[in-house]
C-alpha cells in the first residue's frame, strides 16, 4: 500500500506503483511512472515522460523530468529513465531530453549528491557517483562505477569511461578513459584508479595489463594510434584491455590531458 501525503499534487493519469512514498507538497505530473518502493522525501518536482525505477529515493527539492534548457528543443517527446536503487539528493535536478525519442538515462545503484545537474541526451551507468555540484553538459555518456568530484564540471558531448574517478574542481572538456584516476585544470592524470579497481575485485594480472595500457597512452608520448597499435600487440587482450582500446578508437572530442600526443587529444 502506498503512503501519500495529503498536501502532495499527484495528476490522476500518473501511474503510482505499490508501496511507494510520497512525502509533504511534492508534484507529480501526468506522465510519470514511479515503480514499487520509490520513495520522494517532500518538496520532489517530477514532471514529463518521467520513470523512475524501483526503491530508488528522492530527497527534498530535486526537480527531475523538466524541460531541457537546449534552446533546439520545439516541443518534441522526450524521456528521463531512472533505474532502480538510486538515491537522488537535495536540489538536484535532472532535465529531460531533446530530440523526439530521446532520453535522459541514469542506471541502477547511482548516488546523484546535492545540488548536481544532469542535462539533456546524459547516459549514466550503472553505480555512478556524482559528488555535491558535480555539473553535466547535454550529451555526456559516464561509464559504469564512474566517480565525478564535487564542482567538476563536463563539457558537452564527452565521455567518461568505466571506474573512472575524476576529483573536485576539475574542468572536463575531452574524454576521459576508463579506470583512471585524475583531477584539476589542467587535468592531469595520476594513474589508475587503483584502490577502486582493487574494491571492485579485479585481479592483480588485469591491474598490471591495465597499467601497461595507461603508461603506453599517457607516459610514452606516442601519438594515440600508436599508443592504440603497441597495445594491441604487446598487452594481454584481457576484456579491460580491450574496453579501454575501444574506448580510445572511439573517441571523438580526443583524450583529457596534454600527456597523450595528438593535436586533437590536447585541452582546449
Amino acid at each position: 500500500m502506498s503512503l501519500i501525503h495529503p498536501t502532495a499534487v499527484i495528476d490522476p493519469r500518473a501511474k503510482i506503483a505499490k508501496n511507494v512514498v510520497i512525502g509533504p507538497y511534492c508534484v507529480i505530473g501526468q506522465n510519470v511512472v514511479l515503480e514499487e518502493a520509490v520513495e520522494l522525501k517532500s518538496h520532489v518536482v517530477i514532471d514529463g515522460y518521467t520513470t523512475i525505477g524501483a526503491r530508488t529515493v528522492v530527497y527534498p527539492s530535486a526537480v527531475i523530468g523538466t524541460k531541457t534548457q537546449d534552446k533546439k528543443y520545439r516541443g518534441e517527446k522526450t524521456y528521463v529513465l531512472i533505474g532502480s536503487d538510486c538515491e537522488i539528493r537535495e536540489f538536484v535536478t535532472i532535465n529531460s531530453s531533446c530530440g523526439e525519442g530521446t532520453a535522459v538515462k541514469v542506471g541502477n545503484g547511482c548516488l546523484i549528491m546535492a545540488y548536481c545537474h544532469i542535462a539533456h541526451n546524459c547516459e549514466l551507468g550503472n553505480n555512478v557517483i556524482m559528488a555535491n555540484n558535480a555539473t553535466l553538459a547535454g550529451h555526456v555518456i559516464v561509464g559504469n562505477s564512474a566517480i565525478i568530484g564535487g564542482l567538476a564540471a563536463v563539457h558537452q558531448f564527452v565521455r567518461i569511461g568505466d571506474y573512472a574517478m575524476i576529483g573536485g574542481m576539475s574542468r572536463i572538456t575531452h574524454d576521459v578513459p576508463p579506470f583512471t584516476i585524475g583531477a584539476g585544470s589542467p587535468y592531469r592524470y595520476g594513474g589508475l584508479n587503483l584502490v577502486g579497481l582493487k574494491r571492485h575485485g579485479f585481479s592483480l594480472s588485469t591491474r598490471s595489463a591495465l597499467s601497461k595500457a595507461f603508461k603506453i597512452t599517457c607516459r610514452s608520448g606516442l601519438t594515440l594510434a600508436e599508443a592504440i597499435d603497441r597495445i594491441e600487440n604487446d598487452v594481454e587482450a584481457l576484456p579491460e584491455v580491450k574496453n579501454w582500446v575501444d574506448f580510445c578508437k572511439s573517441s571523438q572530442r580526443g583524450l583529457m590531458a596534454s600527456a597523450v600526443k595528438e593535436s586533437s587529444s590536447s585541452e582546449e
